[in-house]
């Protein structure tokens, strides 16, 4: 198992402080998903977790300074799916799925029988065993979304964050990435989500965090983050809010008037 834990975390890109004093833990066996307006900072949070734009203040994984990690140390402990990713190699689908063992693998070391299986296994949770022999670059953007998805279940990490993983998918394969993600709290994983979607994030999710402007403005179960005038105050929408049925729905009616 694997734990988070941010204080006082901030990122300044350029002249912009994107994020600022953002405190938060996160803990296993837990969906959480980072919701939010564009440019609200939310992929810079997901970033700053595994040390990949400069910070103040401090992040801990499983109560380590982040920064001081050993790089293939962090990406066996947490696996990340960065959003719009451009491929460049024509790769196959499973070599490319299998980049995600590369964390387990030393120096000129060869993908052995337990890296292979653990391919396969992370092909199947996806749906994308039929594009095994397919060449990545040629696939369309839905198809190449569950196949980078697939690359880091194959890293079998205690721990994922996944920066828009329903981007580009159509409504079925939306549903399956966000089963698969509860399934992974499920089974113990600490999962991030960072999402577009709120009705998929009220459906699937233990725990929000509302992000707005820099700073986390609402953090607790989605019928308390998703309320009426949070979505008023960071959206700027008037919405139709049904979360106490099984099947939780938030309808945009326009903009707030």
């Amino acid at each position: 198992m694997v734990s988070i834990r941010i204080e006082g975390l901030g990122v300044t890109l350029g002249r912009r402080a994107v994020l600022r004093d953002v405190t938060a833990s996160f803990a296993p066996a837990t969906l959480t998903g980072i919701v939010g307006p564009n440019g609200a900072g939310k992929s810079t949070l997901a970033r700053a977790m595994l040390a990949l734009v400069p910070t103040t203040g401090r992040v801990r994984v499983d109560d380590r300074d982040v920064a001081t990690m050993p790089r293939a140390e962090l990406a066996r402990r947490i696996a990340y799916l960065p959003q719009g990713q451009t491929l460049h190699w024509p790769l196959s689908v499973e070599r490319l799925v299998g980049l995600g063992r590369l964390p387990h693998l030393g120096p000129m070391s060869r993908v052995a029988e337990g890296d292979a299986a653990a391919i396969q296994r992370a092909m199947v949770r996806a749906d994308v065993t039929a594009l095994r022999d397919r060449i990545a670059t040629e696939l369309s953007g839905g198809e190449r979304a569950r196949v980078l998805l697939a690359r880091s279940l194959a890293v079998e990490a205690p721990g994922l964050i996944a920066d828009e993983p329903l981007a580009s998918l159509d409504p079925g394969h939306q549903i399956d990435v966000m089963d698969l993600l509860r399934a992974e709290a499920r089974g113990g994983a600490l999962v991030i989500a960072v999402l577009h979607d709120l009705t998929m994030a009220a459906r699937y999710c233990d725990r929000l965090l509302l992000v707005d402007r820099g700073t986390v403005v609402a953090d607790g179960a989605p019928a308390d983050v998703l309320a009426p005038a949070n979505l008023r105050a960071v959206y700027g929408i008037d919405a139709r809010i049904d979360l106490d049925g099984d099947w939780p729905s938030i309808v945009t009616l326009g903009r707030a008037r």
